[in-house]
């Protein structure tokens, strides 16, 4: 069965009638979801799926040119990511709409003298050839090596490890906090030095891919020994665009580097679908329906291309990413998607004073499902650290000097009460060492959540860590031009940098460390990483303090 593609403002009428299927309430059948995902991202009908063999032999060109990487570590289990696409700037990745058999294998050593867990899964092409294994039978708390093979091709070795058991008390945990990746603002250099860096894991907040076009030159990259396909230089809206698009990101060599060195545990933020879109509701004027289609293909084309578990799986465009994982006795992490299920922006998305829009009881930046979800799993929770990794400013960030300030509808401060009911919880469940993670503005921040931003004196409730930008903004400075006033209107800011890099956080049993590493530019490649800052808050009494 053949789909015409989806392009912005003409859609089939067929297509039309199975987008009516979907509400602003969520998809009512998994009857619905079937037939609307068959139109949205243009998968054959369930009746003509089982699509005929590939002898791997016939695969005469390197097929593992995205990488392999690995995620969503638990105690016995890990997800390996791979995808075979030969030519993978062409639609199709080189591959024959043909399944192909491709083997993968864990060792406790790079030299796999040894193999610890083996077997042979299916690439689809319904699925554009990506794979998932979800490894079992793992140790815990180990370091492994892995691979994969197709016919005479072995893909570049990847290097992962599971979580600590339920019960058992670690040693420090150390992850890196990642977020906006814009191909066209630069070098993902911050990558390269986060393969070499000695991390446990890596958060990834959400902005892994921009939907916008890309020239010729790869924009700030200004590249003179390549040209990229024109297929890129188109906002992308289609399955076939979002492919395209991590098909691109995925062949940069330090992001694939950083991927190949460490698991990444990933949540989406706006631009993988389309710029602060909001649920049901998207920045551009078209309907509702409309959008959900887009939205379907984008979060199809996120799940296949991220190491992600099969619960992860959407429908349609429904995708369950929030999650909780957990580092032994040392840590638990909540993660967030504050797109899918959030209210619209008040004030028209604009930078606005708190008003009677933002501040309704009812608006959520969650849903319901999600919130109760979390304040349950704190009141649960055994962990030393309860940790959120999520997208956007969660703190109070007061924009101006004004008496009644501007603020940021996009970010928590345009949802207050959800905020609200949030802090309550964590004091409710006695929750006392509370880390917030967040990514989206392309700056380094260090926050105390205070438990009344009004008042500079109120108890400190925990810290949020702001992850800058691997490159959106381009090369940024280490001041901005409004530094001095945010700093002076928020003084529960403890830190702020417009410089590109990554935060690494090492949780010990008696503090936490916040190293903000930064680089100069990303303009150009090759940048020294530095350490701009580093702060620490200890167990039992939140604030953040320089190191």
């Amino acid at each position: 069965m053949t789909i015409t593609p989806i392009r912005p403002g003409w859609h089939t009428p067929e297509l039309r009638a199975a987008a009516r299927h979907i509400t602003r309430r969520r998809l009512l059948t998994l009857t619905a979801a079937a037939t609307v995902l068959a139109f949205a991202v243009e998968l054959p009908t369930p009746g003509a799926a089982a699509a005929a063999r590939l002898d791997a032999a016939r695969i005469t060109e390197f097929p593992f040119t995205l990488g392999v990487a690995s995620g969503d570590p638990l105690p016995g289990s890990v997800v390996l990511w791979t995808r075979l696409a030969p030519a993978p700037y062409q639609p199709d990745g080189g591959m024959p709409a043909e399944s192909v058999d491709v083997d993968w294998e864990m060792a406790d050593d790079e030299t796999f003298g040894t193999s610890v867990a083996k077997g042979t899964v299916i690439a689809h092409p319904e699925f554009h050839h990506t794979v998932h294994v979800e490894a079992q039978g793992l140790e815990p708390g180990r370091v492994y090596y892995y691979r994969f093979r197709t016919g005479t091709w072995i893909s570049e070795t990847g290097r992962t490890r599971t979580a600590p058991a339920a019960d058992s008390s670690t040693p420090a945990l150390s992850f890196a906090a990642v977020s906006c990746q814009a191909y066209t603002d630069g070098y993902f250099t911050a990558h390269r030095h986060l393969a070499e860096d000695d991390v446990d894991l890596v958060l990834h907040l959400g902005d892994y891919l921009y939907e916008y076009a890309v020239d010729a030159a790869g924009g700030a990259r200004k590249y003179t020994d390549r040209v990229l396909p024109a297929l890129y230089d188109r906002e992308s809206t289609t399955l076939e665009d979002y492919r395209l698009r991590y098909a691109l990101y995925k062949t940069d060599a330090d992001l694939r580097a950083a991927h190949a060195r460490h698991p990444f545990v990933v949540t989406f933020d706006d631009h993988e679908t389309e710029n602060n879109y909001a649920g049901s509701v998207p920045q551009n004027t078209v309907p509702t329906e409309e959008f959900l289609l887009r939205r379907a293909a984008a979060y199809r084309a996120y799940w296949e291309n991220q190491p992600l578990r099969l619960p992860q799986l959407p429908v349609g465009p429904d995708m369950q990413l929030y999650r909780r994982l957990h580092w032994g006795l040392r840590a638990q992490f909540d993660i967030l998607d504050t797109r899918q299920y959030r209210s619209d922006q008040a004030y028209n998305d604009t930078k606005h004073v708190s008003g009677p829009e933002s501040e309704d009881p009812a608006r959520t930046m969650t849903g319901a499902v999600q919130e109760r979800w979390l304040l349950d799993g704190w009141t649960a929770s055994r962990a030393l650290w309860n940790v959120v990794p999520q997208q956007v400013c969660f703190s109070r960030r007061r924009l101006d000097l004004n008496a009644d300030p501007k603020l940021s509808m996009d970010a928590w401060d345009g949802y207050p009460a959800a905020r609200r009911r949030l802090l309550d919880g964590a004091k409710a469940a006695g929750i006392e060492n509370l880390m917030v993670l967040s990514g989206d503005v392309h700056v380094g921040y260090a926050f105390d959540i205070k438990d009344d931003f009004d008042d500079p004196d109120s108890r400190t409730l925990g810290t949020e860590i702001v992850a800058t930008s691997v490159t959106s903004g381009r090369d940024g400075s280490e001041q901005p031009a409004n530094w001095t006033t945010y700093m002076t209107a928020n003084p529960h800011l403890k830190f702020y940098d417009g410089r590109r890099g990554y935060v690494k956080v090492t949780l010990e049993q008696t503090q936490a460390r916040a190293d903000f590493k930064t680089v100069p530019y990303v303009t150009t490649p090759g940048a020294e990483l530095t350490t701009a800052a580093s702060f620490v808050t200890e167990v039992g009494e939140q604030g953040l303090r320089r190191a």
